[in-house]
């Protein structure tokens, strides 16, 4: 309580002599301090602090989001699919014996030495990343220190070692089974352990199982973690697998071949990331194969892609001309949108990365450049897309072409809300236990025109206009102390869809 009896004295000693020197600057410094109070997180003492702003968001919430009037009723997801171990990353390198030092990015590991330098990187950025590592053997060393390792995170399986679901398509199937009146088709290569792990309410087509798991290593680290001089600005992770079934969409076929039988509504793909690491050849042509049997989906059947972390600006050029036009919805965070914009030559591909939390207006500019060169915001286009669900850790936006989509409102904030509950292990948010973040006045573009746009936290959705694209933006309550990162991004763009309504004209 001393605390804020020092603070209270010198704000009063402070207004006193700003009075002398200019009688209306008092007033201004208290509207400024009345503004930002609620985003000061204060933990000198243990004594509850109402968090104004963030309650009024997670109220609002509630009354906010609704069902979709047509749900989906039969979903299919694939290809991707895998058992995660989940560990320290700063943990697991000290039982590798490697030594802190400076970041340098690789494209596909070879080494320890490769990756400890590209964790370092994307540590020091905050950043998610996912990389191939080409030797199997020091892969399989690097697996079981990471299974020996006392602080991997835990579900046990029959011979209790530690293990979580993993895979873009296992996870994003996992959480649309949380909804008991959908019917999830998942295909990828499902392993024994994987198969006991998943949901009952998952239908796995008998060709995907397999008699062996494909594993990844979850290297994660907590928000101001520090190992040498390496700091994470914020908490995430860094994967890395020799995973060659989900690095050659070996499953592709045998999805395609099961919406026949299935009839789903709805069609969610996720995995191309996973070939980037198998090299140029393989991955030309089974990009092509990939863009076959996408093709090959029946028109009135939407298709979503989910994108991951990428390197190689030629493979995602190729995606983006050639996958995207063909899909209705994409998925993606901000490493992955900054990635697509330098690999396309879109706006603001000059900018090298984020320098906190994503300027609004060039997160706009992108998204409409991507509807507008490679979607179908004109009428006259051939392409499908209509739809990009954006998620970054302070707030989320969803671009949709206007008379394709509807209820995004409640699906862009349905997104957010799992985002804070997923990320805090909770069912509902914990206002105790989350921040605001996200910037409460922003601009609608980066260059004019532009509007200046704000929050308003008893509707925290804002909707603007770019053209026949609208705009719905809204914050997220940040967790301040993480339980786990890997899959949020699943869940969020799993949620999104689950609030999400395609609109009968689009279907014509």
């Amino acid at each position: 309580m001393w605390r804020k009896a020092v603070l209270v004295a010198l704000l009063a000693f402070g207004m006193g002599f700003l009075y002398q020197t200019d009688p209306e600057l008092p007033a201004r410094v208290l509207n400024y301090v009345s503004q930002s109070l609620p985003h000061l997180e204060i933990t000198a003492s243990s004594e509850p602090h109402p968090q104004a702003l963030e309650e009024t968001i997670a109220r609002a919430w509630q009354s906010l989001i609704s069902a979709p009037a047509r749900r989906w009723q039969r979903v299919a997801v694939g290809v991707n699919a895998c058992v995660d171990v989940v560990v320290s990353g700063v943990g697991l390198l000290q039982a590798l014996a490697l030594e802190p030092g400076s970041g340098r990015d690789h494209e596909v590991l070879h080494s320890k030495e490769d990756l400890k330098e590209a964790f370092v990187h994307y540590m020091g950025k905050g950043a998610a990343a996912e990389r191939f590592f080409s030797d199997k053997e020091v892969f399989q060393r690097i697996a079981r220190a990471a299974a020996e390792y006392p602080g991997a995170q835990v579900r046990q399986n029959l011979k209790g070692k530690e293990l979580y679901v993993g895979g873009n398509a296992a996870l994003i199937g996992q959480k649309l089974a949380s909804n008991p009146q959908l019917s999830v088709l998942l295909c990828g290569p499902v392993g024994p352990k994987l198969h006991e792990m998943l949901d009952e309410q998952i239908v796995v087509p008998p060709e995907s199982l397999q008699e062996n798991d494909e594993f990844h290593l979850i290297l994660e680290y907590k928000s101001g973690e520090q190992w040498g001089p390496s700091q994470a600005p914020q908490a995430n992770r860094f994967i890395l697998s020799h995973d060659l079934s989900n690095g050659e969409m070996s499953a592709l076929e045998t999805f395609i071949a099961s919406l026949e039988e299935f009839q789903p509504d709805l069609v969610v793909l996720s995995g191309l990331h996973m070939m980037e690491g198998m090299g140029r050849d393989l991955w030309e042509e089974r990009l092509q194969e990939a863009v076959v049997a996408i093709s090959e989906v029946k028109n009135e059947v939407p298709v979503h892609l989910e994108l991951a972390s990428m390197t190689d600006q030629d493979y995602m050029n190729r995606i983006l001309h050639q996958v995207m036009p063909i899909v209705n919805s994409i998925g993606l965070n901000e490493q992955e949108l900054l990635f697509l914009t330098q690999s396309g030559g879109g706006p603001h591909a000059d900018v090298t990365s984020w320098n906190g939390v994503p300027d609004v207006g060039r997160v706009s500019d992108i998204l409409l450049w991507v509807l507008e060169n490679h979607g179908r915001s004109s009428p006259q286009s051939e392409a499908d897309l209509t739809r990009i669900h954006f998620h970054t850790l302070a707030y989320h936006i969803m671009a949709t072409v206007d008379g394709h989509w509807a209820n995004q409102e409640s699906a862009v904030a349905a997104g957010a809300r799992v985002a804070s509950t997923q990320a805090c292990g909770l069912q509902n948010v914990d206002i105790s236990k989350v921040l605001l973040k996200a910037p409460l006045n922003f601009y609608s573009s980066f260059s004019e025109p532009r509007e200046n746009l704000r929050v308003d936290p008893t509707r925290p959705v804002t909707v603007w206009h770019r053209g026949n694209v609208s705009f719905h933006l809204t914050p997220v309550l940040v967790c301040k102390h993480p339980l786990r990162t890997v899959g949020l991004g699943d869940a969020i763009s799993a949620e999104g869809l689950m609030f999400s309504e395609i609109t009968p004209t689009s279907e014509l």
